[in-house]
């Protein structure tokens, strides 16, 4: 049986490659290119890929991705379809699912939301819970920054609190779409915000959502 991260590699790769090398994404200042080296950099090259948490790094990491951004789009999208080299801890399915199934998810929700013509995508229920599970779990360390309070509240009514404060703004929609927005993807996740309209708005705007 495919697992979610397995179906969210090959969609991504299937995106990719239809959208072609030049394409816009939702991730700023990245391009197709762009998006599909840091996939591929962030599981074949762990050396690199810790600096995206390691400020020590990040010089390190920007130079291998850029390196990587010059193969041929083609090679790129066949590296991530046909996934990590064999010695990778991500060819054991629980860690390929704990670390790649949001984002996978995210990052083809960045290629499909950034042309004008999406339209939402009907995530079954099973993935859905799936994705809240890791909302749960992950809630806090993504919005550790918000400006306000912030809950999240799925359809069934489920709650999750992502920052405590004051005052509080509860934001409500499908859990892909609650992690669109948690990961910083505010104008384009389909959600609805409730609370006092200034915290609203700083909420929608603030650029520390995410890791």
């Amino acid at each position: 049986m495919s697992t979610h991260a397995k179906r969210e590699r090959l969609l991504l790769a299937d995106l990719l490659e239809a959208a072609g090398p030049d394409a816009p994404t939702l991730c700023e200042g990245w391009r197709t290119r762009d998006l599909a080296a840091h996939v591929v950099v962030r599981e074949r090259r762990p050396d690199a890929a810790a600096g995206s948490v390691v400020p020590a790094l990040k010089a390190r990491l920007e130079r291998v991705q850029a390196e990587f951004a010059e193969k041929p789009y083609e090679e790129l999208i066949q590296l991530l379809r046909t996934g990590p080299p064999k010695l990778s801890p991500f060819t054991i399915k629980q860690v390929d699912e704990g670390a790649n199934v949001v984002e996978f998810y995210v990052h083809a929700e960045d290629v499909r939301r950034a042309q004008p013509d999406w339209s939402a995508r009907e995530l079954d229920p099973v993935f859905s819970d799936a994705l809240w599970s890791r909302l749960e779990r992950s809630a806090r360390l993504l919005g550790r920054k918000a400006p306000v309070g912030l809950v999240l509240r799925r359809p069934n009514g489920q709650t999750t609190v992502a920052h405590k404060g004051t005052p509080v703004v509860t934001v409500s929609g499908e859990p892909g779409e609650l992690t669109m927005f948690l990961f910083g993807r505010q104008d384009s996740a389909k959600v609805s915000l409730d609370g006092e309209q200034e915290a609203v708005d700083r909420l929608h705007e603030t650029k520390q959502l995410g890791i």
